[in-house]
């Protein structure tokens, strides 16, 4: 980004458009954030960020700043042209209060104020007005410094000018409000990984967040020159890369351009991150369609024109992407994303520019590196071998376990039901637990499948060793939906699939180890929410007759007061050393019953994190591994992936 940005362009009132209303967004907030969980809270300073990035988009804005202030309340402000504040055509109204005050209303309609915007289509600042119990907008543009202020979507104080300045910009601060969201405490760490990502994919634009909660306040300022080139550095930090290269391709056509980065390591699981206009598109879309087929076939063409591929020997596409890590950006005037949380982009003409890109570039690269493109193919004919040795692996599985027949794993008691959203499966470790909830169940719904002993860790495994593998196999029978590229959510038994493991190191571990594999070879299950882990009690507190149970030291404590009362009498606590110390009774009513029972779901707000997550605790390299031990043995007891 250049030192020497220059208005080049007015950013006026004319500009601004006005399509409809703001009613609807406190009646129904999830339609606009995507819920009133912490994930919605923290999409609000989303919102906000990516107003100032499209301003860096636009090339006005160089440096930003969020600032998580005592409270709960986030700051954030930037450097750009700054909100126009002259009278909106339209509504006879200053931009400024159009932009706070109506939905769909801002320099994304038309092509005047921005060529590219992320955001949610123009709403993003009336959205976070309307949910906040207090919003204060600063923008500092024409030597004034004009503020204006809202209560909850209501203007408490018009526009007017508080002062002057010889700097341009917008500051604005707002306070979640109480009685939309279920949470208003900012996580930090999610508000930090969240504009390391914009830094990342915005080379050369400074951002600085500060955690102001705290006597010592928390800061970072993140800038990356290298932009993505360094996102997939640091995403493979954790990881043996087998090239030094991260190889960097880019192109443009008309208003739409493309940037991909991407180097492979020595695991075995796919990493690819892709964005359009700076939005997450979990889901992939076009961007993501044109670079595997363009990869796929430069790969292939590759092969046979220097020998490597003979005959009818090529890699597919998976093979191609073995233990790659990748991001992919795309930049365009009109952005269509399916969906209102843009999952998906679905612009078919992005396809054909990364596509070409890819194809043409990379083509090149493998002709300038021959050792780098002979090391990435004969990784992919590698993973192509172990590939068939999966197939044979699997057919081999279906014949020794009747997956193809109505045959089920000894371990598995199933439930009556049929109806797989109205079934559990309960994976419960050790034979004495399992007979525990096999005799305390409900068995119209709930079923269990015992688990024995540690588990494969696949994070450091082919799928080949999968199928064969005792301990996984009966899992992957039950469940009926299949592994990997063959996995079928349409054909699983269950909707609900809860990990029940004690609650110590062991437990922990085999918890670990499931998640990890649910993670690499079923993620549709978290991705849908049919994962959780159980969460059974740690303390047993016994008054004569009475007894109740405590999910954790606090709660101990609490309890304990409570059935003490004022006589003082003798409390009998009990710490449950395992699962497989309660009766069918205790399990039940502490653990199983739906009216109860506390369950915890996984989830995956934030795939490249997760992924990083397990590639630090199961991976080969142990140093990262002892480093977030260490780091993290603080906060053990409530470790959640």
């Amino acid at each position: 980004m250049s030192d020497e940005l220059k208005v080049t362009q007015e950013y006026g009132a004319e500009q601004i458009q006005v399509l409809e209303g703001l009613e609807a967004v406190r009646m129904r907030p999830g339609m606009y954030i995507g819920s009133t969980s912490a994930s919605g809270l923290h999409h609000l300073v989303y919102e906000i960020v990516d107003n100032a990035i499209d301003e860096a988009l636009a090339g006005y804005c160089k440096h930003i700043t969020v600032t998580i202030n005592p409270g709960d309340s986030i700051t954030v402000t930037d450097d750009g042209r700054g909100i126009p504040v002259d009278i909106q055509p339209q509504t006879g109204r200053p931009a400024l209060e159009v932009v706070y005050t109506v939905l769909h209303a801002g320099g994304k309609f038309g092509g005047g104020g921005y060529k590219v915007s992320g955001g949610l289509h123009g709403v993003g600042a009336s959205v976070v007005n309307a949910l906040s119990q207090w919003l204060t907008v600063r923008v500092y543009k024409n030597g004034n410094i004009y503020e204006m202020k809202f209560s909850r979507g209501n203007i408490t104080q018009e526009m007017r000018i508080v002062g002057t300045t010889d700097k341009t910009g917008t500051e604005v601060t707002f306070q979640p409000d109480p009685e939309m969201f279920d949470t208003t405490v900012y996580d930090y760490n999610i508000l930090h990984d969240r504009m390391r990502e914009e830094a990342f994919l915005n080379a050369g634009l400074s951002i600085t967040i500060t955690d102001a909660r705290q006597e010592e306040n928390l800061t970072d300022t993140m800038c990356y020159e290298g932009g993505i080139r360094e996102f997939v550095t640091w995403s493979n930090r954790n990881k043996t890369p087998v090239h030094t290269d991260v190889i960097y391709m880019s192109g443009i056509k008309g208003d739409a351009s493309a940037e991909i980065a991407m180097q492979y390591h020595d695991g075995y699981n796919e990493n690819m991150l892709s964005f359009a206009n700076d939005v997450r598109t979990p889901e992939g879309g076009m961007h993501e369609t044109g670079f595997k087929t363009a990869l796929t076939r430069v790969l292939n063409n590759y092969g046979i024109k220097t020998g490597m591929i003979k005959g009818d020997d090529k890699v597919s596409g998976e093979d191609c992407r073995e233990g790659i890590t990748a991001v992919i950006s795309v930049k365009l005037t009109d952005a269509q994303f399916e969906g209102q949380t843009k999952a998906k982009l679905g612009n078919a003409y992005i396809r054909t520019l990364v596509d070409q890109i890819v194809n043409d570039q990379l083509s090149t690269y493998f002709e300038e590196h021959p050792q780098t493109a002979k090391i990435i193919l004969e990784k992919a004919m590698m993973a192509n071998r172990a590939r068939e040795a999966a197939r044979k692996a699997r057919e081999n599985a279906r014949r020794k376990t009747g997956l193809e027949s109505i045959g089920m794993p000894d371990k598995l008691q199933d439930c009556n039901e049929k109806d797989p959203s109205l079934c559990e499966l309960y994976i419960v470790e050790g034979d004495s637990a399992a007979g525990s909830a096999i005799q305390g169940r409900d068995s119209r719904f709930q079923a269990i499948l015992a688990m024995w002993g540690k588990m494969l860790n696949v994070e450091k495994a082919r799928a080949d060793k999968i199928y064969n593998n005792d301990k996984l196999s009966p899992l992957i029978i039950a469940l009926g939906g299949g592994i990997g590229e063959d996995f079928n959510i349409e054909k699983l038994r269950y909707h609900k699939i809860i990990i029940m493991s004690d609650a110590d190191v062991d437990g922990a571990h085999i918890r670990t180890l499931l998640l990890t594999f649910f993670f690499r070879y079923m993620r549709p299950l978290i991705e849908n929410g049919y994962v959780y882990s159980a969460v059974p009690p740690l303390y047993k507190l016994t008054k004569g007759k009475s007894v109740r149970v405590a999910y954790s030291d606090d709660e101990r404590d609490k309890i304990s007061a409570e059935m003490r009362g004022e006589s003082n009498a003798r409390i009998e606590i009990q710490r449950y050393k395992g699962l497989g110390e309660m009766n069918k009774e205790e399990l039940w009513e502490t653990t199983m019953d739906p009216e109860r029972r506390t369950l915890r779901r996984i989830t995956l707000d934030d795939a490249a994190r997760a992924d990083q997550i397990f590639t630090v605790l199961m991976g080969e390299q142990v140093e990262p591994r002892k480093e977030w031990i260490e780091r993290n043995a603080k906060y053990a007891v409530n470790i959640d992936i």
